[in-house]
């Protein structure tokens, strides 16, 4: 069976296991301005044999700071406002190897504040639930500022473990464990880098046993059937990322029970609904179970999507199409096993 590309994605086969090289570059790297002097960098974990020992964070070609293994996390202080700066990450892995750095990504801070030493307000309203055995969603009301809210510093008992852009006021925890209670804060931050009091603590435990948490799973999933013009049939897939503490750049399909193939963005992630075609043969009223799950931010495999069953040539199928779409942005491959296209189940 043949995929075909639609995604501007790495294509792998399979679960993707580690190959004992040195460690990958690290995807879904973001940089969000935390006030006029500083900008929270933060990334996806991850995986190799040996394992990641430290993360190194890059201002330009400068090495700005690193941090264990354990963290995807780091405030790069110390900058001058209303300025540009590009920064990328590398992991090291337990035996000093370095990986390739991520992609650059790129932050301004704002403009400073002249005299100000106000902070924001508190942020009200902090609710919690868990979202299944290792996440928590987390939602608060705005804070006010006498000029602007620039970020929210989201703290797990008294150590920072996450920011978002002062519009933002929700997220989706990951990496936690199972049967566990937790407590979370939320400060505002301006751009003078006042904080603001802490909000009202909430305390959430996780689910027990291995319940990944809907929350988690990618949302709209859809799948249909089309026939290209050539007489062959293909199932179409498009769904929406889980919204989780990052960005999510992998995702591992399931087709017929079994994994079939893993998908990595190499560069930004589409916004809004992705989409991925799968080549499925020629035979029409073949019956077909596919489902998808992401790869989150921590490094762990979310939720599966609901699962949705497909039959070539079923009466509502999609249209004949001439091409399979791709998307404008670069494709990478790795692992295929025909000529420029991933195949699932090869030899």
């Amino acid at each position: 069976m043949v995929l075909a590309v639609a995604c501007g994605c790495t294509v792998g086969e399979g679960d993707g296991a580690d190959d004992g090289r040195a460690p990958g570059a690290p995807t879904g790297v973001t940089a969000l301005a935390g006030s006029a002097s500083s900008v929270h960098v933060m990334w996806n974990a991850v995986s190799g044999d040996p394992p990641v020992d430290a993360y190194e964070v890059y201002r330009g070609g400068r090495k700005a700071g690193e941090v264990p293994g354990s963290l995807r996390m780091l405030d790069v202080v110390r900058l001058a406002p209303a300025t540009g700066y590009v920064f990328s990450v590398r992991a090291r892995d337990t035996e000093g190897r370095l990986g390739p750095p991520s992609r650059a990504v790129r932050a301004t801070t704002p403009a400073a504040a002249p005299a100000d030493s106000s902070p924001p307000t508190r942020p009200g309203g902090v609710t919690g639930r868990a979202a299944g055995s290792r996440a928590v969603q987390l939602s608060w009301s705005a804070s006010t500022d006498d000029r602007e809210v620039v970020s929210y510093d989201v703290y797990q008992g008294g150590a920072r473990i996450h920011s978002v852009g002062g519009g933002q006021t929700a997220t989706v925890v990951t990496g936690l464990r199972p049967d566990t209670r937790y407590s979370f804060t939320v400060r505002a931050r301006d751009a003078a880098d006042n904080v603001s009091p802490a909000g009202p603590p909430v305390r959430v435990t996780t689910a027990s046993g291995d319940d990944e948490g809907r929350d988690t799973a990618p949302a709209g999933f859809r799948a249909v059937s089309h026939r290209a013009a050539d007489g062959a049939y293909y199932l179409d897939l498009s769904w929406t990322a889980p919204d989780v503490d990052g960005v999510v750049t992998e995702y591992q399909v399931q087709l017929d029970g079994r994994a079939a193939t893993s998908l990595v963005w190499g560069g930004t992630p589409p916004r809004g609904r992705a989409t991925y075609s799968f080549y499925t043969g020629r035979e029409k009223g073949v019956a077909h179970r596919v489902r998808l799950r992401a790869r989150l931010p921590d490094g762990t495999w979310g939720a599966y999507s609901a699962e949705r069953t497909v039959t070539t040539g079923a009466a509502g199928a999609g249209p004949e199409m001439g091409a399979v779409r791709w998307n404008p942005s670069p494709a990478r491959r790795r692992s295929g096993c025909g000529a420029g296209l991933g195949h699932v189940g090869c030899p």
